[in-house]
């Protein structure tokens, strides 16, 4: 339960009878120690000066001299380790374009207030207020070397990790996507975003999807003889499709394994732009012809963009995480998701929704009709040993919540 007593409230406003009106409400809520401000200058003299060291600051974005975005920077330079709620006349957006800014300073924000303020939303507001947690240091990030990683493919460190994709409607298991993880004997599980750079940076990038596919279509062909016949989706980097050789690997590889062109998807992620996008172009068209799926993974962020569904002969589109989880309640997001999920199926593809959370983003994507859902409300990316377990978990859960 909330420790009123404990929240030490700065109320910053240009605006004296706002100013009066806060303070009345916090009053009326049984929040005492609040104090008033109305400039940023003065707020900041007292949040570094001996007196009060307010824990929750109510700030108005709109006022002269130092606005409101301008006054987080300079609590940024000051380490300020409290919580803000925002307060604005203005729309939506501009107030959740700044609660981002905030978050993006690491500074906790509670949530934000249109004026004229109600006090019933800015009590529901307070009450998400905790005490500040202390703050560790950053962990600084280990920088590996393309010689670490050759060393880790050549002794089978690097393994696949699973992730399912379901079908929204029946809740059916239609596909996996490979996610590959670095098993290092010093530092445990290595998560993709500090190895994959490295691997194109150093030539190791070709070797490593040829190893992740091969691994992939092995697994596929052994799930296969268990009886559940899966799509499955490898990212791909545009450096592979620089090789003119990758479409005859791929190819040879689905036929060694037994599985059809039919159930592969390649992922592709432009992670930089092409000089040259003749072979890309090239190998994408390809493979294409030779019946393998092609999706283009994080539509909306990136270079992932309406000039690659225009150049590229795509038949499957990933909406974003970030334009997913939430759409159901930010209107801004669900007019990403709507616009993303309307244009594929103008352009005839399927449509593959990543980061489904929780219960309100896969009741969106159902109420909506998109195709297939991925993210932590379904699973988290598993090992190979785990996954026919989990099918039947899932099922059960499906016919007893979906």
């Amino acid at each position: 339960m909330l420790q009123k007593s404990a929240v030490r409230i700065l109320a910053l406003d240009d605006e004296p009878f706002m100013l009066k009106l806060l303070s009345h409400m916090l009053a009326s809520m049984g929040f005492n120690s609040v104090t008033l401000c109305d400039n940023g200058l003065t707020a900041l003299d007292q949040i570094k000066g001996p007196g009060i060291h307010p824990n929750l600051i109510l700030l108005d974005l709109n006022m002269p001299g130092m606005d409101g975005i301008e006054f987080v920077r300079h609590l940024v330079e000051i380490n300020y380790t409290g919580s803000l709620i925002l307060i604005s006349g203005e729309d939506e957006r501009m107030l959740q374009t700044a609660e981002k800014l905030v978050q993006a300073h690491k500074i906790q924000v509670l949530g934000h207030l249109h004026k004229p303020v109600k006090p019933d939303v800015l009590l529901e507001l307070m009450e998400r207020w905790t005490p500040p947690i202390q703050v560790n240091p950053p962990i600084v990030k280990k920088v590996y070397t393309g010689d670490e990683l050759r060393v880790a493919m050549d002794s089978a460190q690097l393994v696949n990790y699973y992730q399912p994709k379901v079908s929204v409607a029946s809740g059916e298991v239609l596909g996996i996507e490979t996610l590959v993880r670095w098993q290092h004997p010093e530092d445990g599980l290595v998560l993709p975003d500090l190895f994959i750079s490295v691997a194109e940076t150093s030539g190791l990038i070709n070797d490593l999807t040829r190893m992740v596919l091969t691994q992939a279509l092995n697994q596929a062909k052994e799930w296969q003889q268990a009886g559940l016949i899966l799509r499955v989706a490898v990212n791909i980097s545009m450096d592979n499709l620089a090789s003119l050789d990758f479409v005859d690997f791929v190819s040879d590889l689905t036929t060694i394994s037994g599985v059809p062109p039919q159930r592969v998807v390649l992922e592709v992620t432009e992670s930089r732009l092409m000089k040259d996008t003749r072979a890309p172009l090239e190998i994408l068209t390809r493979l294409r012809l030779k019946r393998f799926r092609l999706s283009i993974d994080d539509f909306g962020t990136g270079h992932s963009s309406l000039a690659q569904l225009r150049d590229i002969p795509f038949d499957e589109l990933k909406i974003d995480q970030g334009f997913v989880h939430h759409a159901s309640s930010n209107e801004t997001l669900r007019a990403m998701y709507e616009t993303s999920l309307s244009l594929a199926r103008q352009l005839g593809m399927e449509v593959v929704a990543e980061g489904v959370e929780d219960r309100s983003d896969w009741d969106l994507l159902k109420a909506t009709g998109c195709d297939l859902a991925q993210g932590f409300f379904i699973s988290e990316p598993m090992p190979a040993e785990d996954f026919l377990g989990w099918v039947e978990r899932w099922k059960e859960r499906v016919s007893h919540e979906l």
